[in-house]
């Protein structure tokens, strides 16, 4: 089952254009590892993403609850920041003028959504199905761990890397091969 949540915060006081500039930064991060990058982000606008970040992250644990969606799985599917209405604001000049500005505000998105957990993605697991029992229950699903598969020795590695005799009649024996000494000319 995929989560889906939204979070807006409307009419923030920040300008798009430098809102933007936080939200680039943590569009398709996991929620914990975006929450970690906004906490060290020198910008007044990184408290604003943050802020609506835990708001869509406490919507989906109430839609759904703690025990179908977990924090891990949720990530930023999209973060969009689009523009609200400017304030207009007048500014006083020389010789009886009046300059005008826009304070310009920003609408936030966050969308967030769970990532969706395969038995393919995890191939050190392999299930294994117990009979169901007399009852008419179904069975428990167990999880078995593998072990890892072993990798080259040293020996073969350093065997490849340096093509000298002695490294090879220790990768065939199994021994550690022991780098070749230079010869000193002698004056």
């Amino acid at each position: 089952m995929s989560v889906t949540t939204t979070a807006r915060l409307r009419h923030c006081s920040i300008p798009p254009r430098k809102m933007r500039l936080v939200a680039n930064l943590v569009r398709g991060l996991p929620i914990q590892k975006a929450l970690d990058v906004l906490n060290f982000t020198k910008r007044a606008a990184a408290y604003h993403v943050a802020k609506t970040l835990k708001s869509a992250a406490a919507n989906a644990f109430s839609m759904v609850g703690t025990d179908h969606v977990k924090p891990e799985d949720l990530y930023v599917k999209s973060i969009t920041v689009d523009p609200a209405p400017s304030a207009k604001r007048i500014r006083f000049q020389s010789m009886g003028r009046v300059f005008r500005y826009r304070k310009r505000h920003s609408h936030l998105t966050v969308v967030l959504e769970e990532k969706a957990v395969t038995p393919a993605t995890t191939p050190t697991a392999v299930k294994d199905k117990t009979k169901a029992t007399a009852e008419g229950e179904a069975g428990e699903t167990q999880v078995k761990k593998t072990a890892p598969k072993k990798t080259k020795s040293a020996a073969r590695k350093l065997a490849k890397k340096t093509p000298t005799k002695a490294a090879k009649k220790a990768a065939t024996k199994g021994k550690k091969a022991t780098p070749a000494k230079k010869s000193k000319k002698a004056k």
